[in-house]
């Protein structure tokens, strides 16, 4: 019995499914994020449904976890990496969920509004580096959030450097979350500043929603990428 010949698609086949042009395709061939195309004898390129399947995986992954994440996922699946690749989506999943977590503890806290620093907060004044390190930013960008009038921390009478009080710190967590949100340095500022003399917690709440709304789509996306590159590793016969 004679094989099947396995269906064909040129640039602008896999380009039109997804609304790209073909030279993006092409492009993605050359980034290894999908397999490289077999030629014909004019040297036009031929794609079989292993190369469709790798692109609508590569657009899920952009779509759930960036670019970066997304390449690194297929040139590690291209090089028959599966560890690689599945570690790297992991990590995706686990930053959701402390995404999620410090939600929930920034809700806790402003449904408190109270002068005491929550139990998570340091009970000591800390530096500008220490604050730095423990949200995982430049000292610079905190100086930049104190110039925007999202924090006040104190200076020292001695050394005139800068502490960070529990309270301090705890805007500090605040203005990170909210930044990571994508949100403009001049509404952070209001919404930090409502917590801080308990004004009202309108603001703030309207944020946490937004941002619960934003995780919730990426959680949908991070479905839709998994179902996508598994389709894929099944093309590749994993």
């Amino acid at each position: 019995m004679k094989a099947q010949t396995p269906v064909q698609h040129r640039p602008v086949d896999l380009a039109r499914e997804h609304g790209i042009s073909p030279q993006t395709v092409r492009n993605y061939e050359r980034d290894g994020v999908i397999p490289p195309a077999e030629r014909a004898e004019s040297g036009h390129r031929r794609y079989t449904a292993v190369h469709a399947s790798a692109l609508r995986a590569y657009l899920a992954l952009v779509a759930a976890h960036g670019y970066a994440t997304a390449g690194d996922v297929m040139r590690a699946v291209a090089a028959g990496d599966l560890d690689t690749a599945l570690r790297a989506v992991d990590r995706g999943h686990a930053q959701l969920l402390r995404d999620r977590e410090t939600v929930d503890a920034v809700e806790s806290a402003a449904r408190v509004l109270t002068a005491a620093p929550p139990p998570s907060l340091p009970d000591r004044a800390l530096p500008i580096g220490a604050v730095a390190h423990r949200l995982g930013v430049r000292p610079a960008t905190l100086r930049k959030w104190e110039r925007a009038g999202v924090l006040r921390p104190e200076r020292d009478r001695a050394t005139r450097q800068r502490v960070y009080r529990p309270a301090d710190v705890r805007d500090a967590e605040l203005a990170h979350l909210l930044r990571r949100g994508g949100y403009l340095l001049a509404h952070i500022a209001t919404v930090v500043d409502q917590v801080r003399t308990a004004g009202g917690p309108e603001p703030l709440a309207a944020s946490l929603a937004t941002w619960r709304e934003r995780l919730a789509t990426r959680s949908r996306a991070m479905l839709t990428a998994a179902a996508r590159l598994d389709e894929h590793l099944r093309a590749l016969g994993h």
